[in-house]
């Protein structure tokens, strides 16, 4: 197009769509770029309990839903279209897509991280539905049921303190003889009664009928494997942060993050990392929507003086 978009927006999940509500609200033309469905990960959760504003818990599809419309309400486009390349050398930024070019004065990137899995054969078929990423988000369905949490980091360490609450047995199985997390999870490990470790252990396979009914599991000193009951199987294994397109042109940390402070400004001026692609301490869907709105106040005080 001739005249560049004010903000164009790389991705749709919850830190895009609060930024481009605030965007397009503010006068400022908007494009959000999102490649599959709106919602991002969040559109994979069956309830949210912990946004506030929906007293009886809100479908991350819908929820993904609502802020689209709210953005585009004000006047924000979406085009459903993959990114392929960018160019943030000049002042107008260029974005290169599957179906045409896009450029902007300002560009926010929301691409988000993606959950790494354990390669499981059924594993994308059960997400959702027996197996889950979220303890935060799905631990609701297991209350005084028994679980399995994958890893042995922070993450899946918080994880199953989380779901001790809840359920009532967690497994923590993780392929070494120790945890990788730090020492302040001790203390509280060790008063949770209701976790067991299995340790040198590898989750090799679930047993499916219509719900997660058991799972086989492998020593990894003694390579035999044996069953184990259980209702759901939560893994926690690390992220993946999307941010490939972005590796020789922004900053970014030794585990793919976009390095990104609290003010969302990348090391190119007019370009911001909102949500989980950029470094952060928490990442969740309340974190992301505060990033949007962080971004474009930036970007209004950037624009204004293009």
């Amino acid at each position: 197009m001739d005249k560049p978009y004010d903000i164009i927006i790389i991705g749709g999940g919850p830190a895009g769509y609060t930024a481009a509500l605030y965007a397009s609200r503010a006068g400022l033309s908007t494009l959000v770029l999102e490649k599959i469905a709106v919602g991002g990960q969040m559109s994979l959760t069956g309830d949210i309990d912990n946004y506030p504003g929906f007293e009886e818990g809100v479908d991350g599809f819908t929820l993904g839903m609502k802020m689209q419309q709210s953005a585009e309400r004000f006047g924000a486009k979406t085009e459903y279209d993959e990114v392929l390349s960018v160019d943030f050398s000049q002042k107008i930024k260029q974005i290169k897509t599957l179906m045409g070019e896009y450029s902007a004065k300002a560009v926010i990137i929301a691409t988000g991280a993606n959950p790494k899995k354990l390669g499981l054969e059924k594993e994308d078929t059960l997400t959702g539905r027996g197996i889950h990423y979220c303890a935060h988000c799905d631990g609701r369905f297991y209350k005084d049921k028994i679980v399995a949490v994958i890893g042995g980091g922070n993450s899946a360490v918080s994880d199953a303190l989380y779901l001790s609450n809840l359920a009532k047995k967690v497994y923590l199985i993780h392929r070494r003889d120790t945890l990788r997390a730090t020492n302040v999870y001790k203390a509280p490990l060790e008063k949770a009664k209701n976790i067991e470790f299995l340790w040198n252990t590898a989750l090799t396979d679930v047993v499916f009928d219509q719900k997660v009914i058991a799972a086989e599991i492998k020593n990894l000193k003694t390579n035999e494997t044996s069953g184990l009951a259980l209702d759901g199987v939560f893994i926690s294994i690390g992220r993946s942060p999307a941010s490939e397109l972005f590796k020789d042109i922004l900053n970014i940390d030794e585990y793919g993050y976009i390095i990104a402070n609290e003010t969302t400004k990348t090391n190119i001026d007019g370009v911001y990392a909102i949500g989980d692609v950029r470094t952060k301490a928490l990442r969740q869907v309340v974190t992301a929507v505060g990033d949007g709105a962080t971004a474009v106040h930036f970007a209004e005080e950037y624009i204004a003086n293009f």
